[in-house]
């Protein structure tokens, strides 16, 4: 196992190392201490144009884009052996970072983003066109391409897995990418940036620009080298991405932010939802954009429902993120410390009623709060309608399905969604009247890279994983021939 050295962490062009141009360095914080464990370089405009060129330059020499998608497929196999030969490294370091749990860090974001690669190195093996049947004397098909430069940019919840979301279909298309990691998590992706090259992926292919949103983020949202855009974070930053796409008439998929309703009717198996329901709210520190953290209850079992969660909630393992038994650890930053704390705030003061937690945990310095469960809410408050990303869960009752439906579509979301009921038909007639991306039925967070996700109305749209995502890294060149 090769071991990382967290300093110096250095932009990744062209397949060489470098310091950004001016120098400049940004600090990494441990979440859960609250201390700076290391730098990166914290890159400008000018380190992006460098980078863009490096990719475009690549692309064009045909090193990666003009081998044949099994060539490429091998490659991506690679990544995913060294990924799984590298778990424990990779782990520690997303851990770090983010302030993940260890043992989720490794079951989930290692464990998937191996996958990631693995799965777009079989869909490169069999990327292909079609013939198409015309009344033309002709022989028509269809030829799919690599799109160009990819700029990949990735949020600071799942740096590791939403990353392999967008580079995996990239490369495996034959694309070249620039990836911009999140402001406070770069530490995987530098990682990565090392693995790639060792696994096999000619220099200039990826290239690992670190630094501000602001200014690496918008650098690449404009520069006219990128021919494709894949954005991940909130509404407000991608309703501004896709505006600049779209004035450059650059392709883009966005996956934006969530605000999912988890539905709970009275046939369903309430020991099981409630597994699923803490699962929704609490996973990743609740900094999940398909987390479930409303929750709508039939109001027969709602008092019930309510008593069980203020009895279960408490007991979950809120600590230090590496200690194998910790179910959730800090937040991932102070500023979202502060945004949980604010709405939780709001919500006291709209008379809502704290069923559970409601404050900080006073831990090693970290960005704590304990797991958070609150009822009487109006629907109409922020505290409900607005994505609080933070382990807090808003519970409310309905009386009807067609209630719990128009609840659940009340907000400007559309990512996910989930359903416990026993009942076979009410799941796929609800399920198909919910606005969101992905639907769950008595659980929560079932993912796998064969499947696709993605958002409606303000989450987004586009589709990661499963091979619609392999379509958004690729044109289709239409060929007509002749037979006359």
């Amino acid at each position: 196992m090769t071991t990382f050295e967290i300093d110096p962490g250095r932009l990744f062009i062209g397949g060489q190392w470098r310091e950004a141009a001016d120098g400049a360095r940004t600090e990494v914080v441990d979440p859960s201490r609250g201390a700076v464990v290391t730098t990166v370089a914290e890159a400008g405009a000018a380190d992006v144009d460098a980078a863009v060129r490096a990719a475009r330059a690549a692309f064009d020499a045909g090193t990666w884009s003009a081998l044949s998608g099994r060539e490429r497929g091998r490659v991506l196999l690679r990544v995913a052996e060294l990924i799984r030969a590298e778990a424990d490294e990779i782990a520690r370091l997303e851990s770090l970072d983010v302030g993940k749990p260890i043992t989720l860090a490794h079951a989930v974001d290692v464990t998937n983003a191996a996958n990631d690669y693995e799965y777009f190195a079989a869909l490169a093996f069999s990327l292909d066109g079609a013939t198409r049947d015309t009344p033309m004397n002709a022989l028509a098909y269809t030829k799919r391409g690599p799109i160009g430069v990819v700029a990949a940019i990735t949020p600071f919840n799942f740096p590791l897995i939403l990353a392999g979301s967008k580079i995996a279909p990239a490369l495996a298309a034959g694309n070249t990418v620039v990836h911009k990691p999140a402001d406070e998590t770069p530490l995987s992706a530098v990682y990565m940036a090392g693995l790639f090259q060792r696994a096999g992926v000619p220099d200039g292919v990826v290239n690992v620009v670190t630094g501000a949103g602001p200014v690496v983020g918008e650098a690449l949202l404009r520069h006219p080298g990128v021919g494709k855009i894949a954005f991940t974070g909130s509404t407000a930053i991608g309703r501004h991405a896709a505006s600049v796409a779209g004035e450059n008439l650059k392709p883009v998929t966005m996956e934006l932010g969530g605000n999912a309703a988890h539905l709970v009717f009275e046939d369903a198996d309430l020991e099981k939802a409630v597994g699923a329901v803490i699962k929704g709210f609490v996973f990743n520190t609740g900094q999940f954009c398909m987390g479930g953290p409303r929750l709508l209850v039939a109001r027969p079992v709602y008092s019930t429902l309510l008593n069980i969660l203020a009895e279960a909630v408490p007991g979950v393992p809120v600590g230090d993120p590496r200690k194998v038994e910790t179910v959730v650890g800090p937040m991932a930053g102070e500023k979202h410390l502060r945004k949980v704390e604010e709405y939780v705030e709001l919500a006291r003061k709209e008379g809502a009623r704290i069923v559970c937690g409601g404050e900080r945990l006073d831990l090693d310095g970290g960005y704590y709060y304990k797991p958070t469960v609150i009822a009487d809410l109006a629907n109409d408050s922020r505290v409900v309608q607005e994505e609080i990303f933070g382990p807090v869960l808003t519970v409310q009752p309905f009386d009807s399905e067609d209630e719990a439906v128009a609840l659940a579509n009340s907000t400007p979301y559309g990512l996910a969604s989930g359903v416990q009921t026993g009942n076979l038909a009410r799941a796929h007639r609800v399920a198909d009247r919910l606005q969101a991306g992905i639907v769950w039925v008595n659980d929560w967070a079932m993912l796998d890279p064969a499947v696709p996700f993605g958002g409606v109305k303000d989450s987004g749209f586009g589709r990661e994983y499963g091979p619609e995502a392999l379509n958004a890294y690729t044109k289709v060149k239409s060929v007509v021939v002749s037979l006359d």
